[in-house]
Order: structure tokens, then sequence, then C-alpha cells
């Protein structure tokens, strides 16, 4: 579940903002599609097509403003991500289930990640307080973060490769050696869901994501140069 924003800050360590969105938007769409494909049979195609429409207005505005973030900014807005997991049921309740709900999802999700280049928390708000079994969230979001990533090489990889080529992005052997280990350690992910309980999978979301989410805001401070 917080594989894809363990991952963005890492890359984000080494390559520049627009490198990082690309090359993260293609390893997770290997994940992700992968992880779809192992639990396509518990994929909600109903919710999926709604969150779908409602990423639609996220993308044309995000074309219009054509922002993109610096290092700082692009950490602390993974940082601060987790916070939506901990708000009170009582001031929000979010069910994916529910219509406009879900086009409200597609349209957070997608922006989020198009400026963060991860959403994932924003989608277990959604998620995590329904009554979806878990191989039903898992698979639905993994549908889900699949087509966003794919809109994110396009909204960051053209211009990038118009205005500098590929001279700036890892060689093709990279991508292609990450295949397997993505792959390898998406099924081993879906073993250790099988062996968990509902919940205990919600449980275990909030407190891994807001322990690296506290470590990421740390990092973004930095560069942003606010703390030592």
């Amino acid at each position: 579940m917080a594989g894809g924003l363990i991952f963005m800050g890492v890359i984000a360590s080494f390559l520049g903002v627009a490198e990082a969105m690309v090359v993260h938007g293609a390893v997770q769409s290997i994940s992700n599609s992968y992880r779809a494909y192992l639990l396509r049979d518990n994929i909600r195609w109903d919710v999926f097509g709604k969150i779908a429409l409602g990423s639609l207005p996220a993308v044309i505005a995000m074309m219009l403003i054509a922002y993109i973030p610096s290092k700082g900014v692009l950490f602390c807005a993974l940082g601060l991500l987790p916070i939506l997991l901990w708000l009170p049921k009582e001031l929000i309740h979010l069910d994916v289930q529910k219509r406009g709900h879900a086009y409200f999802c597609g349209f957070l999700a997608t922006g989020l990640n198009l400026v963060a280049g991860a959403a994932g928390p924003a989608l277990d708000m959604f998620f995590v307080k329904t009554d979806m079994l878990r191989h039903e969230i898992v698979a639905t979001k993994a549908i889900t973060m699949f087509s966003s990533h794919v809109m994110k090489i396009l909204f960051f990889g053209i211009p990038l490769i118009r205005s500098v080529g590929l001279t700036t992005l890892p060689p093709l052997w990279f991508f292609i050696a990450f295949v397997p280990f993505a792959m390898l350690g998406t099924f081993m992910g879906t073993c250790v869901l099988k062996r968990m309980s509902d919940v205990g999978f919600r449980k275990y979301t909030r407190w891994i994501v807001s322990f690296i989410g506290i470590i990421y805001v740390l990092r973004g401070l930095s560069l942003l140069g606010l703390f030592p």
C-alpha cells in the first residue's frame, strides 16, 4: 500500500522532478497492472468507471496550469499526504462506493498524483472506511493507480522529451531490469495480503504511511532551507 510513496521519495533524491515522475509512473504502471491482473476477479469496475470520469477535470486543469514542483515542495507534499488518513470519521466520511464520492476521488487522486507523484493515502481515505473487502480495495486501487500513472507519464514525459529528449532519463536496461523485480515484489505483497485480516490491513496501512510521511516532510523542509 505504501510502495509508490517510498519509491517516489527514493528516485526523487537522484533525478530531477520531471524525470522522477516519468520513471515512477513507468515502474508503478508495471507493478499496479500486474497487481490488478493477480486480483482481477476482485476489481470493482463500477467504482473504477466513476473514478476515471472524475479524473478528467484534474488532467485538464493541470494541463492549463503546467506546474512542476521543486524537490522541496514535492517531498513536503508527499509527507503531508498521510494526514488524510487521520481525519476523524465524524468530520469527514468518504466512501468510494457512493457516486459523488467516487468522482471526487478520481479528481483528487489524479491531481495529487500529478503534483506529488503519489496519491495512495488520498485513495486510502476513500477506501479504508468502506465495507469493501481488502482484496476489492487493493484490486480497485491497483487499476485506478495504473490509469493515473499512465496519465502522469504522458503529462511529464511529452514535454520532457520535446525539450531534452531521452538524455536525462535512465537507460532502457533500467526499465527492462525492473520488470521482474516489480512483478516479484507485487506477488510477494499479494501473498502477505492474503494472510492479513481486514482490520489489521486498515490499521497498519495508516501507521506505515504516516511514519514515511514524517521522514518526507523533514526532507522537504531541509531542501527548502527551513530545517537543518
